[in-house]
């Protein structure tokens, strides 16, 4: 990656995949002795992922919070709370960046935060037209803005045809969390 200007990919949708994606290219890049940074918006420390990716060569995962809600469970006071503690984590992403030098950035379900009024668009585009030549940056959610979208290189959206949770069957270990 040293030397190639790093690509800007969006995955997003209604459909299951979308985080997987971004942690599968993760494992790609560790494996290929890129340095990769992860940071998950709204979801807590919990995930199965995040333990076998803490073991890879490279690879770090910045923990969140221990707890976390749906944007609609929030009240407005949990919300602004909220708000304020992606704008913080985000700046010290972006000074670990500059200080490591990382190749690969997982920004995990920061569209879905924009979205939800919890972390402001302007910031992460301003970083998106700014950020190291070389990095090489990955956002999921749903939604994306024309201005992620005419900003990225790589765009795939995921749709759900069918999910069990329409059913009723709650997240499962190892599959979907």
């Amino acid at each position: 990656m040293k030397g190639e200007r790093g690509l800007i990919h969006i995955y997003y949708g209604d459909g299951k995949g979308k985080t997987t994606t971004g942690m599968g290219l993760s494992m790609r890049a560790s494996g290929a002795g890129l340095k990769v940074l992860i940071y998950q918006f709204m979801k807590d420390n919990h995930s199965s992922e995040r333990r076998v990716l803490k073991l890879l060569p490279g690879v770090t995962v910045i923990d969140g919070l221990l707890e976390e809600k749906f944007s609609f469970q929030m009240s407005l006071k949990e919300k602004e709370e909220r708000k304020r503690y992606y704008e913080e984590k985000f700046q010290h992403l972006v000074d670990q960046i500059n200080r490591e030098h990382y190749d690969l950035l997982f920004l995990d379900e920061v569209i879905y935060t924009i979205r939800a009024g919890l972390f402001e668009e302007e910031t992460l585009l301003s970083f998106l037209k700014n950020k190291p030549e070389h990095l090489e940056v990955v956002l999921t959610g749903n939604e994306p803005s024309e201005r992620l979208i005419d900003l990225a290189d790589y765009v795939s959206m995921i749709k759900k045809v069918k999910h069990p949770f329409d059913q009723g069957i709650v997240a499962r270990i190892g599959i979907e969390k």
